[in-house]
């Protein structure tokens, strides 16, 4: 595979001698060069993300629709929210944020002789072979996510903020990265730092995203497609995570204006099982939060970006604002 490998560097220097370096020095930033090449990896693969997205998923979307889409302008913003994600905004804010703090903590603590818990401290050899560790990688990564899921269901503050991203009508491919900007950077940190933590290399960190990201993408498809009975307990599918949308069984756990919610999987169902909160019943629901609904008051969640944006900030500080009563997660286990 090193032919794929050899490529891919090729490209970044292409692009990056010839599109991101004249405009780093045009900003007068000549002196994050370095990081300007390692964002241009990221603007890269966001890249070939799309092409992926529109060559390969956005067929399964004509062929098997689960709906018609007849909301273009939710569509529009929603491909916004990708772009900005996917060709490395998100990591741009990490770098200039959290990095330079969490190279600070992590000194302090190696000066205090804190133990490792990278994992081939604690399993010698485990990284030797590249596709052992990664499959390992891809697991602690997968149940780190399906936890901070949800939390981001089970916590009222943190719900404030994740709901814009179940506040989408209409599903489609361009929806996994329909998501409050605040969301999205504490998701992104918590996982940086776990990659720290256990000693993940930044390549095998770029695969594990990559990976994530285009299977989340396939998960939000407005394609009717399911896995068979054994398949959607072994990778999440499209009709698996759609129920995770459906108004109601996807965000509530103990009935109507509750949190919680089913199937919070990122690619591996395992987790649900385990935990009991997987639903399996073979159904295509409408999609979007209860309060959204005409007879449940309607809430606005924003029709375009910044309205979202600033609409989350608005639930976040109502939720503030009143004593945080966390709400059982609740349990559920239907096959």
């Amino acid at each position: 595979m090193d032919w794929i490998s050899n490529t891919f560097d090729s490209l970044q220097l292409l692009l990056y001698e010839n599109v991101v370096q004249p405009v780093v020095f045009g900003l007068g930033l000549g002196n994050l060069l370095e990081d300007a090449f390692d964002a241009t990896g990221w603007l890269l693969l966001g890249l070939m993300q799309i092409v992926i997205m529109l060559v390969g998923i956005r067929v399964l979307e004509r062929r098997w629709p689960v709906e018609p889409v007849t909301d273009h302008a939710a569509i529009r913003v929603d491909v916004f929210y990708t772009l900005i994600h996917r060709l490395g905004l998100v990591h741009l804010l990490m770098f200039f944020s959290i990095e330079p703090v969490w190279d600070g903590i992590a000194a302090e603590l190696r000066l205090a002789g804190m133990p490792s818990w990278q994992l081939d401290g604690l399993w010698p050899g485990v990284i030797d072979i590249a596709w052992v560790s990664l499959l390992l990688y891809l697991v602690v990564f997968d149940f780190a996510g399906y936890w901070l899921h949800r939390w981001q269901h089970g916590w009222n503050w943190w719900w404030a903020l994740h709901s814009l991203h179940h506040s989408q009508r209409q599903m489609t491919m361009w929806s996994d990265n329909r998501n409050h900007l605040l969301d999205d950077v504490i998701v992104a940190t918590a996982m940086a730092l776990l990659a720290r933590v256990i000693g993940v290399e930044p390549g095998q960190f770029v695969a594990i995203t990559v990976i994530t990201q285009l299977h989340e993408s396939l998960q939000h498809a407005n394609a009717r497609i399911t896995f068979g009975r054994i398949g959607e307990r072994l990778l999440v599918s499209p009709r698996f995570h759609r129920l995770h949308h459906s108004i109601g069984i996807g965000h509530e756990s103990g009935g109507r204006g509750t949190l919680g919610g089913h199937n919070f999987g990122v690619l591996l169902p395992v987790w649900d099982l385990l935990f009991r909160t997987a639903n399996f019943e073979n159904r295509y629901d409408a999609t979007g939060v209860r309060d959204q609904l005409p007879e449940e008051g309607g809430r606005d969640y924003g029709e375009g970006f910044w309205r979202q944006q600033w609409l989350g900030l608005k639930r976040l500080a109502g939720t503030l604002r009143r004593a945080p009563s966390p709400p059982p997660l609740g349990n559920a286990n239907r096959s």
